[in-house]
C-alpha cells in the first residue's frame, strides 16, 4: 500500500485536526484562568511505538519534550484499554512541576496492543512547594513541589481515588486542580474517540502507514534544508542574567556542525548546573532546538519525531542544559529554554543570515500571586507569563507585546483576572521606545502592573533585567526588562528573581524586554536632510 502525496497531506491534516480539538475541549472545559484564558497547554498524538506524529499549534516548550514524557510512561507502565497515566517528573520526560503530562492508550476493536497514544500537558497554577504558583526561588526540586513519576491516574476507566487524592492533597486549590485534571482527560477521551472514528473511515493499516511516512517525510525535508544551510561549524554563547543566590553571567555555548544534510548540535562548555532554579533538564535542551529546527525550515515541516532524525544534540550531564536530580529546574523550564532558543539563532545566523531574526525578548516574566482571598473565602493561585518585544529580521520589524519562542500563551484578560483573583490592574501598555533600534527596529515589551486587594505571596522569575536582547547585522538592542514593588507611590526596583509578600494594596509592576533590532538604523541625521 502507498499513499500519493495529497492523500499523505489529507492524513496529516486530519491528524493535527484532532490534536487540535483536543485542545479545544481542554480550552473551553477547564476551570482554572491559566488554561481556560492563557491556552497554557498543549496537545499531540503518538503512534503505537510512542512516536510523535501529530501536534497542535500549542506551547513549543511543551511540545518539543512531550514525547520524552509519553516514552517514560510506556517503559513503567502497561498501559491497558481504558488506563491513564499521569506524570509531571521533569527527570522523567517533564520540564517542570506545574506541567501535568497524561497519556492514554488508543486501542482498535479487540487488539492487545495500543494503536496509538493521545496526550496533554498542562500547567498547573499550583502544585504545592514552598510558595504558591510553584514557582519560587529554590535549591532543590523538592522545594519546588509535588513531584509525581508515571503512574496510573485512570485504570480501567476508573478514577483512581488514592492517586487522586495524594495529588489534590499536596495542592493549594484543589477544586481547581481537580478541575483542570477533569478537563485533561475529557480531552483525551475525545482525542481517543476521533482516531477510532479515523481507523473506522480510512483503514487502521491506511493510518499506520501515514504515520510513517509522515515521519520519514519530516526527516527528508528537514534533511533537505540543512543541506540548504552553508556547510560548517558554527559557535556562539549567550548568558543568563542569574540564578537568585549569587550566580551571574552564567554561560550557554553552542558549536552547531551542519555537514551532508545533518546537523549536530553540541553544549559543551555549557554552565555546570547552578544552586538556583534556572537549570534545564535534557527535555527542554531537546525541545527548544526541535524549535529551532523547525523555525529555520523555509518550508513547513510536519512537527513530528522525524524532524529531528538528521539532528544530534549534545548536552553534558550536570550542565545548565541538562540538570540532574536534585536540581531546582522551574525557570529552567521558562527561563532557560529561551537562551538555549537565542544561543541556537546566534550561531546559525552565520550560516542562515537571511533567514534568523535578532533576539527577542528573551524571558517570559512569570509572576506568580496567591493566598487567601477573605472576600471569596477561597486560597487562590495566579500564574502569568506577560508577554515582551520580538526580534526583528531582514526586512521585518518585530512586533510588539507579544509571546515569542517557547511561549505560545495569550494573557490573562483583564476581566477575567479581576473577577476571579483579588487583584486590581492599575497599568497594563505597551512599554514603547523600548524594541532595538536598526533598519528594522525590535518589538516594544510591556508594562503590567497589578494591585493587590489581599496579602498575597509573590514570586518573580524573570530574564533579561541585566543583560539586553541582542540585535544583528549592526542592529542595536532591546531595553532590558524591570520589576518595581510599588507602595505607598513609591517604586523600589526588585532583582529579577524574587519571593516577597504584599499587603493590601502594594502593587508589582513588571516591565519586560523589547527585541533586538536587524541592520543599521538610518542616522538620525540623515533622516533630517531628507
Amino acid at each position: 500500500m502507498k499513499l500519493d502525496p495529497v492523500a499523505l497531506a489529507v492524513m496529516n491534516s486530519r491528524l493535527a485536526a484532532i490534536a487540535e480539538e483536543m485542545g479545544v475541549v481542554l480550552g473551553q472545559t477547564a476551570y482554572s484562568p491559566n488554561i481556560k484564558e492563557r491556552h497554557d497547554f498543549s496537545c499531540a498524538l503518538f503512534d503505537a511505538k510512542g512516536e510523535l506524529v501529530a501536534q497542535a499549534a500549542h506551547i513549543p516548550v511543551h511540545l518539543g519534550s512531550t514525547p520524552l514524557s509519553v516514552r517514560a510512561a510506556l517503559e513503567r507502565l502497561e498501559l491497558r484499554p481504558g488506563d491513564v497515566a499521569a506524570v509531571n517528573d521533569p527527570f522523567a520526560g517533564g520540564t517542570h512541576l506545574p506541567d501535568l503530562t497524561l497519556v492514554a492508550p488508543v486501542f482498535i476493536g479487540d487488539r492487545r496492543r495500543p494503536f496509538a497514544f493521545v496526550a496533554n500537558r498542562a500547567h498547573h497554577a499550583d502544585i504545592g512547594g514552598m510558595a504558591p504558583g510553584s514557582m519560587a526561588l529554590a535549591t532543590e526540586i523538592y522545594q519546588e513541589g509535588f513531584r509525581m513519576p508515571p503512574v496510573k491516574i485512570v485504570e480501567r476507566g476508573e478514577l483512581a481515588r488514592d492517586v487522586l487524592a495524594l495529588f489534590l492533597a499536596n495542592t493549594r486549590v484543589s477544586e481547581e486542580r481537580e478541575g483542570d485534571l477533569r478537563a485533561q482527560l475529557g480531552a483525551l477521551s475525545v482525542g481517543a474517540e476521533r482516531m477510532r472514528e479515523m481507523a473506522a473511515s480510512a483503514g487502521r493499516g491506511r493510518i499506520a502507514l501515514a504515520m510513517e511516512a509522515l515521519k520519514d517525510y519530516a526527516a527528508r525535508l528537514m534533511s533537505a534544508e540543512l543541506a540548504r544551510l552553508r556547510p560548517g561549524t558554527y559557535a556562539a554563547e549567550d548568558f543568563l542574567d542569574d540564578d537568585g543566590f549569587g550566580a551571574s553571567r552564567i554561560p550557554i555555548r553552542v558549536r552547531v556542525k551542519l555537514a551532508r544534510g545533518r546537523a549536530t548540535v553540541d553544549f559543551t562548555g555549557s554552565s555546570p548546573q547552578v544552586r538556583g532554579n534556572v537549570n534545564a533538564n535534557y527535555a527542554i535542551t531537546l525541545s527548544a532546538t526541535f524549535y529551532v529546527m523547525k523555525c529555520l525550515a523555509a518550508e513547513a515541516v510536519p512537527a513530528n519525531e522525524g524532524l529531528m532524525r538528521p539532528v544530534s544534540v549534545i548536552a553534558p550531564e550536570e550542565t545548565i542544559v541538562n540538570a540532574t536530580a536534585p536540581a531546582a529546574v522551574a525557570g529552567g523550564n521558562v527561563e532557560t529554554s529561551q537562551r538555549i532558543v537565542d544561543v541556537l539563532f546566534r550561531a546559525l545566523s552565520k550560516a542562515a543570515p537571511e533567514r534568523v531574526p535578532a533576539a527577542s525578548s528573551g524571558s517570559m516574566s512569570n509572576l506568580t500571586v496567591g493566598g487567601f482571598d477573605s472576600i471569596r473565602r477561597r486560597h487562590f493561585s495566579y500564574y502569568e507569563t506577560i508577554a515582551g518585544g520580538a526580534g526583528a529580521a531582514p526586512g521585518h520589524p518585530g512586533a510588539s507585546g507579544i509571546h515569542t519562542h517557547m511561549t505560545n500563551t495569550l494573557n490573562t484578560p483583564i476581566e477575567a483576572l479581576e473577577a476571579y483573583y483579588p487583584m486590581r490592574v492599575t497599568e497594563y501598555r505597551v512599554r514603547r521606545g523600548s524594541g532595538g533600534r536598526g533598519l528594522a527596529p525590535g518589538g516594544d515589551g510591556l508594562v503590567r502592573e497589578l494591585e493587590c486587594l489581599a496579602e498575597s505571596n509573590v514570586s518573580l522569575l524573570s530574564e533579561r533585567r541585566t543583560l539586553r536582547p541582542w540585535g544583528l547585522a549592526q542592529g542595536g538592542d532591546g531595553a532590558a526588562g524591570a520589576n518595581y514593588l510599588v507602595r505607598a507611590g513609591v517604586a523600589t526596583k526588585l532583582p529579577g528573581k524574587t519571593n516577597l509578600t504584599l499587603k493590601p494594596g502594594e502593587r508589582i509592576r513588571v516591565e519586560t524586554p523589547g527585541g533586538g533590532g536587524w541592520g543599521r538604523a538610518p542616522s538620525r541625521r540623515k533622516h533630517r536632510a531628507k
